[in-house]
């Protein structure tokens, strides 16, 4: 009888995440900051920790410690880490971080990252807030290179960027059919030849 021979399992390769930068055309132009009634945006405050993971566990960042902040707050633009607090209850609702982390796509990259909400405010546009306000940050420091990472099953996070002004970065193959299904669940227009991209040799 032939021996057959067991192949090792294939491991599915995992996506990379897609990238969105803010447009060089935009680099003098802050972005629009509007905060809702009820609501307080600031930045970090000594005793604001425990309000922070609270809210990453809220939108599904796991769980949080001093330990898994340590390598973010190394990082992080003196006042860029920002909060929106909920006046009558003085809870922690939205957060966002200024972090330089630059990339080979991005050298001397300021990244938007950490964005995060409770699911219970939602429908006030607290994203937008605190986005704009991580975006004017690395706008006030100088920065020419501000990026953000994301997934494509973050749709409602995918339209605060797109419109707020950030715009798809097409660094990789599958990056515009990707993008181009998105742009269809979201209803915004699908246009990569206006979008920056990585210049093939």
């Amino acid at each position: 009888m032939p021996t057959i021979a067991v192949l090792p399992a294939v491991e599915a390769v995992p996506r990379q995440q897609l990238r969105m930068v803010w447009p060089t055309v935009l680099l003098a132009s802050p972005a629009p900051l509007r905060l809702a009634a009820g609501y307080t945006l600031r930045t970090w405050q000594l005793g604001d920790e425990p309000g922070f993971y609270r809210v990453m566990a809220l939108a599904g960042f796991g769980q949080w410690d001093e330990e898994r902040l340590r390598p973010s707050r190394a990082r992080m633009l003196p006042s860029g880490w920002f909060f929106i607090v909920h006046d009558a209850t003085g809870i922690i609702v939205t957060t966002a971080m200024a972090t330089h982390n630059p990339t080979p796509f991005h050298p001397f990259g300021g990244e938007l990252g950490w964005v995060a909400g409770d699911p219970d405010h939602k429908g006030h546009g607290l994203g937008h807030t605190i986005c704009a306000a991580v975006t004017n940050r690395f706008l006030s420091a100088g920065y020419q290179n501000i990026y953000l990472l994301t997934d494509d099953w973050r749709l409602p996070a995918l339209k605060t960027y797109l419109k707020l002004g950030y715009q798809p970065f097409l660094f990789a193959p599958d990056m515009a059919d990707r993008w181009q299904v998105i742009c269809e669940q979201l209803a915004w227009p699908f246009t990569p030849d206006s979008w920056p991209q990585v210049e093939s040799n």
